[in-house]
């Protein structure tokens, strides 16, 4: 990508620029959505632009004392896009790492544009608050998706497509086993996402179902499932093959590793060295797998400690690698014995 290129452009002639720190679409026809951003947010009669933008440590001590809603304004200023037509989301994604997927059946069609970071950030829905806001808090997106659509949508089916994307949004990072940075769960976002969706107010085909049933709610679903990968691998490496790796399914439930190692009756060199090879091996991630889910089922009291205790022995046991099984046995003996 280059500064100040056209980089995509949608069938109803949305253009999408790279602007170094931010993506940019000037919308083709008359636009109607719901934003999450603090300019212009909720449900809107009529947008004209869109902007995603890269936090740079120069913006960050900007925005330190100031309004996001202002700090918006003033980007639209420097962009030369109306403020009173427009919505913006903010991360620290960097735009060179945008996602842009796009699905159709027949004359319906969606395309998501997709920024996401997860090492840091990701998070479960009900897992501990990292603070509790009184007048107002400010933190950067992470997770920043752009729908367009082809078709007019009202506002309950606006919303509706809302609730589509945010699911889609915790299929994709499941799909990828992303682990949540503040619980033993996995996450289902992060703490500072972002979502703008935008219909076709021009269109005479007006769609009044976004949910799962509908065609239009299974191409948002797939688009976006299919978008967050991408940006994720874009932005920091996280990939099927990376996640297929016993010590990364076992960070999930994270202990003083110190504490393991400080009992190891063997050459802890030696062992490291031993663990990096075998921790790849298919069968021992798919053993480790199979741990972890029952520690997960016990914790959710969907079957007994004792019978998951119990499994999980079994299945350590069945593990050939000397590292992997002596891990595997801290792990149960800390969680489920």
């Amino acid at each position: 990508m280059y500064s100040n290129r056209l980089i995509f452009k949608t069938s109803n002639n949305d253009k999408v620029f790279y602007l170094k720190d931010t993506i940019l679409i000037n919308f083709g026809v008359s636009r109607n959505g719901i934003s999450t951003s603090k300019l212009n947010p909720g449900t809107n009669g009529l947008y004209k632009s869109v902007f995603n933008q890269h936090l740079s440590q120069e913006k960050i001590d900007y925005l330190e004392n100031r309004d996001v809603c202002d700090y918006l304004v003033n980007e639209c200023g420097s962009l030369n896009i109306d403020h009173e037509y427009s919505t913006g989301l903010i991360t620290l994604a960097e735009m060179k790492n945008t996602s842009i997927v796009s699905k159709e059946y027949e004359n319906v069609k969606v395309t998501a544009l997709v920024t996401a970071g997860v090492r840091t950030n990701a998070s479960r829905a009900g897992d501990p608050a990292s603070y509790c806001e009184e007048n107002g808090h400010f933190h950067f997106g992470t997770i920043n998706i752009i729908l367009l659509t082809n078709v007019f949508l009202d506002e309950s089916t606006l919303t509706e497509a809302l609730m589509t994307v945010t699911e889609a949004k915790a299929v994709a990072l499941n799909d990828l086993k992303i682990p949540s940075q503040y619980s033993n769960g996995y996450a289902t976002g992060t703490g500072t996402d972002g979502v703008a969706i935008f219909s076709n107010a021009d269109s005479h085909n007006k769609l009044t179902n976004a949910g799962k049933h509908s065609k239009l709610g299974e191409l948002i679903g797939k688009a976006v499932i299919e978008a967050i990968p991408k940006a994720i691998k874009k932005q920091v490496w996280i990939t099927n093959k990376s996640q297929s790796n016993v010590l990364v399914r076992l960070n999930r439930y994270s202990l003083d590793i110190n504490e393991f190692y400080k009992n190891l009756d063997c050459d802890k060199f030696e062992f490291i060295k031993q663990l990096r090879i075998d921790a790849r091996n298919q069968d021992n991630v798919a053993i480790t797998t199979s741990i972890l889910n029952l520690i997960d089922e016990a914790d959710n009291n969907l079957i007994e400690k004792q019978d998951a205790y119990e499994l999980a022995v079994k299945l350590k046991e069945k593990c050939n690698s000397y590292p992997i099984r002596t891990l595997l046995e801290y792990w149960i003996n800390h969680f489920i014995r």
